[in-house]
């Protein structure tokens, strides 16, 4: 009873959030909107903006971080070593003189923030990230 009428409140507030938007001329494109159900209890309710059904995602990128629905991190620990090794691989093929301060200055700097990015938002919680 209490997930029917929470789904009924959110989809009230989305229809006010619309109505507030055409009010004011600043209507949002429908078609890049979504939902995503975190929670193992979400019921996973259907809801709409402007009559147009709202996709359901279980992986999204904010700002740079991927959000999985299950709220695990498994998919931005591998983005972020990905775009690490990259770094790391573009500095082993065209740094020829590879003096330790200038490596250690070249990771700090390239590399580092790849890894780092938002650690606090998505911070790795089993052993295998």
């Amino acid at each position: 009873m209490k997930d029917n009428i929470d789904c009924a409140d959110l989809q009230r507030n989305l229809d006010n959030v619309v109505l507030w938007a055409q009010k004011w001329q600043m209507e949002f494109n429908v078609k890049k909107c979504k939902v995503m159900h975190i929670g193992r209890q979400n019921d996973g309710c259907e809801y709409y903006m402007g009559g147009s059904k709202l996709v359901e995602e279980t992986l999204e990128k904010d700002l740079g971080v991927w959000v999985l629905a299950d709220m695990k991190c498994s998919q931005q620990c591998r983005y972020a070593v990905n775009k690490s090794n990259k770094v790391l691989g573009m500095i082993k093929r065209t740094i020829t003189y590879k003096d330790l301060k200038i490596m250690l200055n070249l990771y700090k700097t390239l590399v580092r923030p790849h890894v780092e990015y938002c650690v606090s938002a998505w911070s790795p919680h089993n052993k295998k990230e």
